[in-house]
Order: structure tokens, then sequence, then C-alpha cells
């Protein structure tokens, strides 16, 4: 049995939960290349990189990329799936901190997708990732990531059971009004490649931070300029993101 992102959950996600960050790069990556740094710092610091979907992305479109994840699980396979990059050079996938790290390298593009952040679990934790990324971003350098807003993660109470062939999962979600945390519990079996099924249990927290306080603790630590956006269209501003169930931070240094 495991309890965090090992490597049963870590082969769960690479087969289930890609969809979002192959959905989220061509928008990003759109959104970068209308920007004069896109031609002058072409490398890419992925947070909470995971199993390397949104990096594989970018690294066929020529750009460096380096991931970062705490997970040993989650960077097996982020390493399995770019494997050539990483052989070539092209790639790099560390075992860190989001919180806490530095790099020798400055970087044209951060990003953080799939609600990544929200596992961080107060604005102290927000606010100590927001000064590393500060640090290792280029001069004109764009940082994006994504956060489920209180709105949002009010959905999360319901109980969901999927079964197939490869998988059973159960999964209980709440959200807590008081202390605006949302918390998945997740429990079933998963196919082994030796055709056995093996246990996992698994919870998801999500931190719900004010937008407002998010913006300011950006503006405050020195990125010049923050908003708020909906992925379909990164460069529009949104006149009230938590009315918003999911919202992308655009922060340009």
């Amino acid at each position: 049995m495991e309890s965090s992102y090992g490597e049963i959950f870590a082969s769960l996600y690479n087969q289930k939960w890609s969809s979002f960050a192959l959905q989220a790069a061509p928008r990003i990556l759109q959104y970068f290349t209308q920007h004069d740094i896109h031609e002058k710092n072409k490398k890419v610091l992925d947070l909470c990189c995971g199993t390397g979907h949104l990096a594989y992305f970018f690294l066929k479109k020529e750009y460096d990329v380096t991931g970062i994840d705490l997970s040993p699980g989650m960077l097996h396979y982020a390493k399995k799936n770019n494997s050539r990059f990483v052989k070539s050079g092209q790639a790099n996938f560390i075992e860190g901190d989001v919180t806490n790290f530095t790099l020798d390298e400055q970087f044209g593009l951060v990003v953080s997708t799939f609600d990544a952040l929200n596992h961080l679990p107060d604005i102290k934790a927000l606010r100590e990732c927001f000064k590393c990324v500060y640090h290792v971003t280029s001069k004109d350098g764009i940082f994006i990531f994504d956060l489920n807003t209180k709105q949002g993660l009010k959905g999360w109470t319901n109980i969901v059971v999927e079964d197939n062939e490869d998988s059973m999962i159960v999964s209980r979600s709440f959200y807590d009004e008081h202390t605006a945390r949302a918390i998945t519990n997740m429990t079933g079996f998963t196919k082994q490649e030796d055709g056995l099924y093996k246990r996992f249990v698994h919870s998801v927290h999500n931190c719900a931070f004010e937008l407002k306080t998010v913006k300011e603790t950006l503006l405050a630590i020195g990125w010049q300029q923050v908003h708020f956006a909906r992925l379909k269209d990164l460069s529009s501003p949104l006149e009230n993101p938590e009315g918003e169930g999911r919202v992308f931070i655009v922060a340009k240094k």
C-alpha cells in the first residue's frame, strides 16, 4: 500500500491524468511566443512536473526543459517519457521542493499546471515558492500557473467510482468552508505489468487561496505585472477571477 505520490499512484497518474497538461501546453506556448523573451530565452522550468507530459510538448518544440517534482515516482515516469531528451541533455528532471530550491540557470518561462500549487499548505509556502521562481526567472521572463478557486473547490463534495479492466478507483471528496481546504481520498486497485492488481491509497489536498492575496504577494516579491485569465485566452485579464472554478495566473518579471 502507498499513501503518497509513490510508484503505484504515479503509474496510474501517467496513464489517466496527462490530458490537462497536454491541453494547457499549446495555449501557454501560444502566449509565450507573443513576447520578445520567447526569442531571447528558450529555457522552460516546469514546477511540479509530474510525469513529464507538458515537458514533452515543449521538448518537441526544441525548448530546453527542467522539471522539478518532490515525488521520485513521478520523476521516474517523467524521465522515462522523455528519455531521448534526457540522454541528449535537452531535458533535466530534479527531485526537489518547489518552496525551497535554487538553480544556476535563468528561465524565460516558468510553468506549473493542473492546480499543483493548490497542494501547498498555506500562503507562506506559496510565497516561498514565488520567491524561488522569481530568482530563477530571467529579466522579462514569464511565470504561468493555475489555481482552483474557492468556487471551484466547493464542487469537490462528491463520490466517484471508476471501474475498468486496468483499474478500480473510489474517490471521496469534500470541501471545508471553515478551513478553505478540499481533500480527495482515493483508494483502489490498479493492474500491474504482470497482470496482477495492487492496492493503493492516496489523498489529494487543495488549499483555496484568496486570489487578491496571491496577486499582492507576487507584486510584493517583485513581479512587475500580474493578471488572472482563462486558459483559452491567457492575454485577457478576468474582471472577477473568484467567480471562476479555475484561473490561470500570468506574472511578468
